[in-house]
Protein backbone atom coordinates (compact mmCIF):
# COMPACT_ATOMS: atom_id res chain seq x y z
CA UNK A 1 0.00 0.00 0.00
CA UNK A 2 1.54 3.43 -0.78
CA UNK A 3 1.03 6.44 1.39
CA UNK A 4 0.30 9.64 0.22
CA UNK A 5 2.67 12.76 0.25
CA UNK A 6 2.04 15.24 2.76
CA UNK A 7 -0.13 17.61 1.64
CA UNK A 8 -1.79 20.63 3.02
CA UNK A 9 -1.93 20.98 6.77
CA UNK A 10 -0.41 17.71 7.12
CA UNK A 11 2.98 18.71 7.89
CA UNK A 12 1.87 21.02 10.27
CA UNK A 13 -0.15 18.77 12.19
CA UNK A 14 2.36 16.01 12.17
CA UNK A 15 4.69 18.69 13.96
CA UNK A 16 1.95 19.45 16.59
CA UNK A 17 1.85 15.43 16.90
CA UNK A 18 5.58 15.27 17.76
CA UNK A 19 5.32 18.42 20.28
CA UNK A 20 2.34 16.21 21.78
CA UNK A 21 4.73 13.79 22.18
CA UNK A 22 7.55 15.30 23.71
CA UNK A 23 4.72 17.68 26.30
CA UNK A 24 3.62 13.95 27.56
CA UNK A 25 7.18 12.62 27.72
CA UNK A 26 8.06 16.07 29.93
CA UNK A 27 5.24 15.39 32.52
CA UNK A 28 6.60 12.54 33.77
CA UNK A 29 9.27 14.20 35.38
CA UNK A 30 7.79 17.19 35.95
CA UNK A 31 5.00 15.49 37.57
CA UNK A 32 7.79 13.50 39.74
CA UNK A 33 8.84 16.78 41.70
CA UNK A 34 5.48 18.29 42.47
CA UNK A 35 3.18 17.80 45.40
CA UNK A 36 -0.63 18.02 45.96
CA UNK A 37 -2.72 20.47 43.61
CA UNK A 38 0.51 21.16 41.16
CA UNK A 39 0.84 16.99 40.95
CA UNK A 40 -2.82 16.83 40.16
CA UNK A 41 -2.86 19.74 37.70
CA UNK A 42 0.16 17.86 36.24
CA UNK A 43 -1.57 14.61 35.64
CA UNK A 44 -4.53 16.39 34.66
CA UNK A 45 -1.94 18.25 31.92
CA UNK A 46 -0.31 14.65 30.97
CA UNK A 47 -3.72 13.38 30.66
CA UNK A 48 -4.59 16.22 27.72
CA UNK A 49 -1.82 16.36 25.94
CA UNK A 50 -2.44 12.06 25.67
CA UNK A 51 -6.02 12.82 24.87
CA UNK A 52 -4.64 15.61 21.96
CA UNK A 53 -2.38 12.71 20.27
CA UNK A 54 -4.97 10.52 20.41
CA UNK A 55 -7.20 12.67 18.67
CA UNK A 56 -4.22 13.48 16.15
CA UNK A 57 -3.40 9.79 15.15
CA UNK A 58 -6.78 8.75 14.95
CA UNK A 59 -7.52 11.82 12.64
CA UNK A 60 -4.11 11.62 10.33
CA UNK A 61 -4.60 7.50 10.04
CA UNK A 62 -8.10 8.14 9.10
CA UNK A 63 -6.48 10.35 6.20
CA UNK A 64 -4.12 7.78 5.33
CA UNK A 65 -1.02 9.88 6.21
CA UNK A 66 1.71 8.08 7.66
CA UNK A 67 2.01 8.67 11.19
CA UNK A 68 5.32 9.71 13.03
CA UNK A 69 6.34 7.60 15.83
CA UNK A 70 6.70 8.41 19.26
CA UNK A 71 10.56 8.20 20.42
CA UNK A 72 11.40 6.75 24.09
CA UNK A 73 13.04 9.41 25.12
CA UNK A 74 13.48 13.45 24.41
CA UNK A 75 16.23 16.05 25.46
CA UNK A 76 14.27 17.89 28.10
CA UNK A 77 16.03 21.57 27.51
CA UNK A 78 17.62 21.89 31.33
CA UNK A 79 17.72 19.32 34.59
CA UNK A 80 14.53 18.79 36.69
CA UNK A 81 15.51 18.63 39.99
CA UNK A 82 13.19 20.10 42.07
CA UNK A 83 9.82 21.96 42.42
CA UNK A 84 11.05 25.45 40.62
CA UNK A 85 12.42 23.30 37.58
CA UNK A 86 9.39 21.14 37.24
CA UNK A 87 7.54 24.50 37.14
CA UNK A 88 9.74 26.08 34.91
CA UNK A 89 9.77 23.50 32.38
CA UNK A 90 5.82 23.22 32.47
CA UNK A 91 5.38 26.74 31.45
CA UNK A 92 8.20 25.89 28.76
CA UNK A 93 6.90 22.85 27.35
CA UNK A 94 3.35 23.94 26.87
CA UNK A 95 4.94 27.84 25.50
CA UNK A 96 6.45 25.52 22.64
CA UNK A 97 3.60 23.24 22.48
CA UNK A 98 1.91 26.02 21.75
CA UNK A 99 4.13 27.59 19.03
CA UNK A 100 3.29 24.34 16.82
CA UNK A 101 -0.29 24.61 17.56
CA UNK A 102 0.09 28.23 16.52
CA UNK A 103 2.46 27.57 13.42
CA UNK A 104 -0.68 24.67 12.46
CA UNK A 105 -3.53 28.21 12.65
CA UNK A 106 -1.46 29.33 9.33
CA UNK A 107 -1.49 26.21 7.46
CA UNK A 108 -5.63 24.48 8.47
CA UNK A 109 -9.23 25.77 7.76
CA UNK A 110 -12.59 24.70 9.00
CA UNK A 111 -12.64 21.84 11.66
CA UNK A 112 -8.50 21.48 11.67
CA UNK A 113 -8.03 25.59 11.91
CA UNK A 114 -10.44 25.14 15.02
CA UNK A 115 -8.73 22.19 16.49
CA UNK A 116 -5.17 24.26 16.44
CA UNK A 117 -7.03 27.35 18.16
CA UNK A 118 -8.68 25.58 20.95
CA UNK A 119 -5.28 23.44 21.33
CA UNK A 120 -3.12 26.68 21.24
CA UNK A 121 -5.70 28.35 23.58
CA UNK A 122 -5.59 25.50 26.13
CA UNK A 123 -1.78 25.46 26.37
CA UNK A 124 -1.32 29.08 26.49
CA UNK A 125 -4.22 28.89 29.43
CA UNK A 126 -2.03 25.88 31.49
CA UNK A 127 1.39 28.08 30.87
CA UNK A 128 -0.27 31.08 32.46
CA UNK A 129 -1.53 28.51 35.44
CA UNK A 130 1.84 27.54 35.43
CA UNK A 131 3.11 31.11 35.88
CA UNK A 132 0.47 31.56 38.73
CA UNK A 133 1.63 28.59 40.61
CA UNK A 134 5.49 29.24 39.76
CA UNK A 135 5.35 33.27 40.60
CA UNK A 136 6.47 34.25 37.59
CA UNK A 137 5.55 37.33 36.14
CA UNK A 138 4.00 38.31 33.94
CA UNK A 139 1.80 35.61 33.73
CA UNK A 140 1.09 36.38 30.26
CA UNK A 141 2.43 36.27 26.76
CA UNK A 142 0.77 39.17 24.43
CA UNK A 143 0.82 36.48 21.59
CA UNK A 144 0.89 33.12 23.07
CA UNK A 145 3.24 30.62 20.91
CA UNK A 146 4.84 32.89 19.70
CA UNK A 147 8.83 32.64 20.12
CA UNK A 148 9.91 35.85 22.44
Amino acid sequence: MTRRAPAGPTPALTAALTAEYAAIYAYGPIGVRLRDAARTAARAAEAAHRNRRDALVLQLTAAGVEVPADHAGYALPFPVTDRASALRLAVEIEDRTAGFWRAALAETEGADRNRALAALTDCALRATRWRRVAGVNPLTMPFPGRPT
